[in-house]
């Protein structure tokens, strides 16, 4: 929205689903270019020409570890966008978009000051990178809470198994662990490489401005805090699991032993009975 010289740009952040095949998309809107896991597809107005009866000064970010960024659009419109590259993507949710969301302002004021916030930046001229790294925050920002999220709930389901140990009760499949250990295996593996968390945009290797305001806007973010408290959560989820499991297996060796022991006994009860009773 444009009010006398001030400028704002609304940026709307979802996470949408755990990957997105962003060569499928880019090839279907007519960019033909091998994508890397690091890249960013960006749809801009001439793009969504076909998908929003008003596209002009709206553009969309897509990132290869599920995100997406919308800038100036709203809801009805990010809905409108999302139906339509689901057609392209199936593992697009549009049942999320609320629920794993976060908005951002990029305000352009000539003459005021500059400013970097949680919940707004101001500038005096708005550069290209402005955007760039607003929404690859943002991005990663919203991918993060949605592991959050996973991962707070899983913790309460191993809250049971953990009960089950202060009970003295060892249930548990082996499938069970299996599957268990790896949801949380994939919790780190998302986080650290479908997120990239500790990766750089391009272009903050040859712009010293786009570097200050991604590394600012990370620690704004909690970026790195809160990735260290997902990999500390799931190292925990590991230990514990590996603990049950240990003693699930334990336990399986005593069984067989016991088992191995009634047997060799019923033996010899067999050779006395034949010794004593049918000579």
């Amino acid at each position: 929205m444009t009010t006398g010289e001030l400028t704002t740009l609304e940026l709307k952040a979802t996470a949408v689903c755990s990957e997105i095949n962003l060569a499928d998309i880019a090839g279907h809107f007519g960019i033909n270019r091998k994508f890397r896991w690091e890249d960013t597809l960006v749809l801009r107005s001439q793009a969504l020409q076909g998908i929003l009866k008003e596209p002009e000064n709206k553009s969309v970010y897509l990132y290869h570890f599920g995100s997406a960024v919308f800038v100036n659009c709203a809801y009805h419109e990010i809905m409108d966008v999302l139906g339509y590259l689901q057609k392209i993507e199936k593992n697009i949710s549009l049942f999320n978009v609320k629920e794993y969301s976060d908005d951002y302002k990029v305000e352009v004021i000539p003459e005021g000051e500059p400013a970097l916030n949680n919940d707004y930046m101001s500038v005096h001229q708005l550069e290209p990178h402005h955007l760039e790294i607003a929404a690859v925050i943002l991005a990663k920002s919203v991918a993060l809470e949605k592991i959050e999220i996973a991962i707070d709930q899983l913790l309460d389901e191993v809250e049971d198994i953990v009960t089950y140990l202060n009970q003295g009760k060892l249930s548990s499949s082996d499938q069970l662990l299996a599957k268990l250990s790896a949801r949380i295996l994939g919790f780190k593996f998302n986080t650290l490489s479908y997120i990239m968390l500790l990766d750089k945009p391009d272009i903050t290797w040859v712009n010293e401005e786009a570097e200050t305001m991604f590394t600012e806007l990370s620690a704004i973010f909690e970026l790195e805090d809160r990735y260290e408290k997902i990999r500390h959560k799931s190292d925990t989820l590991l230990d514990i699991t590996q603990v049950f499991a240990t003693l699930t297996h334990a336990q399986r060796g005593n069984q067989l032993e016991w088992a191995i022991i009634i047997l060799i006994a019923f033996e010899i009860v067999l050779s006395l009975y034949e010794m004593f009773f049918r000579h």
